[in-house]
């Protein structure tokens, strides 16, 4: 449940900061980086003026720049948020690349981060072991010789790399994906999480769908598949890369979709392992589950059972060679960053280009940055925190906050159709919500990673291994409220409802999200939109079943409930109503959530820069109305240009709606009309009693 999405590949464009940048937790004072006095506003040149704001919000506030704005060659799409990536990136690199340059001492954090960041960037390096690090999975796989031996090779895949709830990752080529979190029924702990896995496209559409365009991109994938095992040396690549391809869609056949596996209610079921031997047979589940660090887990809960039981029934049913040279593809595969360069352009070839539509391999640091992110990200964070995000913002987004909890509740209490009891317990819900503001209160640990400079595959395997381990030492502890599932350099937000907890990383707490020397409104209308997304997305189609602990219970009447899906039906259909493409439209009920949590995020952010006023008078600038600020600003957080095919992933893959379509929902609020001068019979015109209040 996060504010946008993520692809596979990352996105560039350079962007001018405008915080000051003085000590956050531990830093030394730095330069701000420096930023023209027109900037701090509205960015009124990227807007269109031509098109009438009722006809296209979208186009108003941004067409001139979506007209001249050209997608960097090595990215899949480019805009506000892309912007803000490209920046976090090189600042991040600049501070690593300092740690890389000096001599740390041993076994410290710094030391691991640049040493990691070192090994990484060293392609040369790399290219000169070649495959040999490879040989010990692969002869493992090859040593394959029975079922037992097969569910053992297929549990030790098992890693933490599944959220169901933080929709940014949702599929696993692994068979199956595990993530530890707390448990849905009992607030109090922890539960393993078991979610559907096995593919290495996006999305079991890719597999299933009978039109010409997938069919084509099918025979890309098998065509990688072969070239990736080619390059591992294996004879017959393109006989078993059919083998391969020919197992990944039976398995996509097994898989819910997208819109079934959202449904939480549906997902939360809680089997033993006896439970799971007879509902799943076919794979040795006690085998599996000990190779994957399991094995003392009485109870797991199975995300989508049926899933499951297609799958298993393909282990025990398919030959054995089928699964060691699916085994053997995806270990390669997953590997490609820390493999010679032929590897890293193969799969750049198809993840990048076929299904994102990206021409140009990016420049290897940016890479080397992910990388690095995704094994010290915490640590990383903690120097980014310290440099970039003063105390004085950490502040000011509080206040934000405080702000918006507060409208956040007043719309709650005048909400008339919401009988008393289920109006206490929605305010208990916002009342009981952990709020986390730039970074996490506690770091993690990595004094247990072992990090070895020159050995980037090595390095890279311990991360994985240090992560898994993290994540499986959970189960019988108590809960951490606190822990944040982001890292502070990374540019979104989320919430998390069955922790009843928010994060708001450092990294998208700056321009032109948040920028403390413009305007009220705009600020609002744009950072506090996206606080009242994520603090919406307690009452979204998903979060409101949840109370205020995080156990999935219900806490409504049974009419409220019910006017509360009829509100959100007529916005997925809004939703459905929408086309990108001539043969894709977007999908509304996939989408949902994501909806409802925008409508019911600028409504209350709206109300949130009200209350700021104390009754004044809005400020007028650059020759915009304080509300015509505040509706701009949320129109251009989705400043956004794609490729087609990453535009497509998204449609498919992504639980949020393509960018233009989300500023548009600014025709479900009343302030906008009057704002822009909306007339009846304009295309985004919706009459009083058609436009969509949820919250």
């Amino acid at each position: 449940m996060t504010i946008i999405g993520r692809t596979s590949s990352a996105i560039v464009v350079t962007l001018a900061l405008g915080l000051s940048v003085a000590s956050g937790p531990g830093a030394a004072q730095v330069p701000a980086v420096s930023r023209t006095p027109a900037s701090h506003g509205i960015e009124t040149a990227g807007m269109d003026r031509a098109v009438a704001p009722g006809d296209d919000f979208f186009a108003y506030a941004n067409g001139t720049w979506l007209k001249k704005t050209t997608i960097p060659a090595d990215r899949a799409s480019t805009g506000n948020f892309a912007m803000l990536d490209e920046l976090t990136s090189k600042r991040t690199s600049d501070l690593i690349l300092g740690l890389a340059k000096t001599n740390a001492p041993a076994g410290s954090d710094a030391r691991k981060i640049g040493d990691y960041y070192a090994s990484y960037l060293d392609q040369a390096a790399i290219d000169a072991r070649g495959t040999a690090p490879l040989k010990p999975l692969l002869d493992a796989i090859a040593a394959i010789a029975d079922r037992t031996s097969l569910a053992r090779a297929l549990g030790g895949t098992l890693r933490a790399d599944i959220d169901i709830l933080n929709s940014t990752n949702l599929y696993t080529s692994n068979l199956f994906g595990l993530w530890i979190a707390q448990d849905l029924s009992d607030p109090s702990r922890y539960s393993a999480f078991l979610v559907q896995g096995g593919l290495g496209m996006p999305d079991r559409e890719y597999y299933i769908d009978a039109s010409p365009r997938m069919a084509a991109i099918r025979t890309k994938y098998g065509a990688h598949i072969a070239a990736v095992l080619r390059l591992a040396g294996f004879p017959d690549a393109r006989a078993r890369a059919a083998r391969v391809l020919e197992l990944e869609r039976r398995i996509a056949r097994a898989h819910w979709s997208r819109e079934a596996t959202e449904d939480v209610a549906k997902g939360n079921n809680h089997v033993t392992l006896a439970q799971l031997q007879a509902r799943a047979p076919g794979l040795d589940w006690k085998t599996f589950f000990q190779a994957a660090g399991l094995g003392g887990e009485r109870q797991l809960v199975v995300w989508q059972p049926s899933a499951f039981t297609g799958i298993a029934a393909l282990v025990g049913s398919l030959p054995i060679d089928t699964w060691k040279d699916f085994l053997a593809f995806h270990a390669v595969d997953q590997r490609s960053g820390v493999l010679p360069k032929a590897f890293v352009n193969e799969s750049f070839a198809f993840y990048g280009s076929v299904l994102s539509g990206t021409p140009q391999l990016p420049d290897r640091w940016k890479s080397a940055v992910e990388a690095t992110n995704g094994a010290l990200g915490d640590a990383v964070g903690r120097l980014y925190a310290a440099r970039y995000f003063p105390p004085q913002s950490k502040a000011a987004v509080e206040a934000l906050v405080r702000n918006l909890m507060t409208a956040f509740v007043a719309r709650i209490d005048r909400l008339d159709w919401m009988a008393p009891a289920t109006r206490a317990n929605a305010k208990a819900k916002v009342a009981a919500l952990k709020v986390g503001i730039g970074y996490p209160d506690r770091w993690l640990d990595y004094s247990a990673l072992r990090v070895v400079r020159g050995d980037a595959f090595g390095n890279a395997e311990r991360a994985q291994a240090f992560e898994l381990k993290r994540n499986l030492a959970k189960l019988g502890r108590p809960v951490d409220r606190g822990e944040w599932v982001m890292t502070p350099q990374t540019v979104n937000a989320v919430n998390l409802p069955a922790m009843n907890a928010l994060n708001f990383p450092a990294a998208i707490l700056q321009p032109p999200f948040f920028d403390p020397q413009r305007p009220a409104a705009m600020n609002y209308g744009a950072i506090g939109s996206v606080i009242g997304h994520e603090i919406s997305h307690s009452f979204d189609d998903q979060g409101a079943l949840f109370d205020p602990t995080g156990r999935l219970a219900n806490w409504w009447t049974p009419a409220d409930l019910a006017h509360f899906r009829a509100a959100a039906d007529r916005l997925a259909k809004q939703f459905d109503a929408y086309r990108p493409f001539p043969d894709l439209a977007v999908k509304g009920k996939q989408t949902l959530g994501e909806n409802i949590a925008d409508v019911a995020g600028v409504a209350a952010a709206y109300d949130a820069w009200k209350l700021s006023l104390r009754g004044q008078p809005a400020p007028a600038a650059q020759g915009l109305s304080g509300d015509q600020q505040f509706f701009l600003a949320f129109a251009q957080n989705w400043r956004s240009k794609s490729r087609e095919p990453a535009a497509r992933q998204q449609i498919l893959t992504d639980g949020h709606a393509p960018a233009r379509y989300r500023a548009d929902t600014v025709r479900n609020i009343d302030a906008w009309y009057p704002a822009f001068g909306v007339k009846p019979g304009q295309k985004l015109a919706l009459s009083s009693g058609a436009r969509v209040r949820i919250w």
